[in-house]
């Protein structure tokens, strides 16, 4: 089996053509699907898109690129969401300081909702961080010795140190198509030290085509290039790796169950 652990479905260049999308994953060998939320309001669509397909879950919560438009948002606006068999994840959610689309004390007030929803719901917490691993860090640590809860960091591509950081808190690791691009050797080599156990992989849909798609639209069938790579890198077959990494979703995301 393999997992596609985040991706975007709902996004419009994606939902346009959905079914055949679906069609050459299944084709591909991937079985499962997290359709990650980003804005709030699409949480309908996503709910249709998970109703249509079988194994495809949902989070939902806000992508710091949002967070102006949602920043009076709060936890119990996300806990509204949470009760569908469906979803089983709070997020995206995080802070970007490299596009900056928000000031960072909106995005900073957004994401301490987030993880206070996943607080009190006990689902994993989503987290996109770009070149802010100390604020990370700090509001993810600070806030688990408060009251502990899970999660992951999707699309990993920072610092070893957040890494291990989160590591630390029982964290797991995503991976994305920016381990094949070439001038990723710094994130190979990280994610040759991240512990099995800890990694899932992604393809973040529609972005972040692998290597020998870059520059293409993403799309879920994709992930086997990832994988591959991943495969080669830590000196395991494919379906080992795809194997592990499955077994990784399901134990993080645990209100997921397979339907056959």
């Amino acid at each position: 089996m393999i997992v596609d652990s985040h991706c975007h479905l709902s996004s419009p260049e994606i939902y346009a053509d959905l079914d055949n999308i679906i069609k050459r994953a299944h084709e591909a060998g991937v079985d499962a699907f997290l359709n990650a939320g980003a804005k709030f309001d699409e949480f309908d669509l996503q709910l249709e898109i998970c109703k249509r397909f079988q194994n495809v879950w949902c989070a939902t919560g806000v992508h710091p690129h949002d967070a102006v438009d949602y920043q009076h948002i709060s936890a119990d606006d996300v806990l509204k969401n949470t009760h569908h068999d469906k979803v089983i994840a709070i997020g995206e959610c995080g802070l970007d300081y490299f596009y900056d689309f928000a000031p960072k004390d909106v995005q900073i007030k957004v994401f301490s909702q987030m993880i206070k929803a996943a607080q009190q719901s006990g689902l994993p917490l989503i987290v996109h961080t770009r070149q802010a691993d100390e604020d990370t860090i700090t509001l993810i640590t600070d806030a688990y010795r408060q009251k502990p809860f899970r999660g992951v960091i999707h699309c990993y591509s920072s610092s070893f140190k957040l890494a291990q950081e989160m590591l630390k808190i029982g964290f797991y690791i995503s991976v994305s198509g920016i381990m094949t691009f070439k001038n990723s050797e710094d994130l190979r080599q990280s994610l040759q030290k991240i512990p099995l156990e800890r990694l899932l992989v992604e393809t973040d849909t529609p972005y972040l085509a692998p290597i020998p798609m870059r520059g293409q639209t993403n799309e879920p069938s994709l992930i086997v290039y990832t994988l591959r790579m991943l495969s080669e890198l830590r000196g395991l077959d494919f379906k080992k790796i795809s194997d592990i990494t499955s077994k990784n979703f399901f134990d993080l995301f645990d209100k997921a169950r397979i339907i056959t």
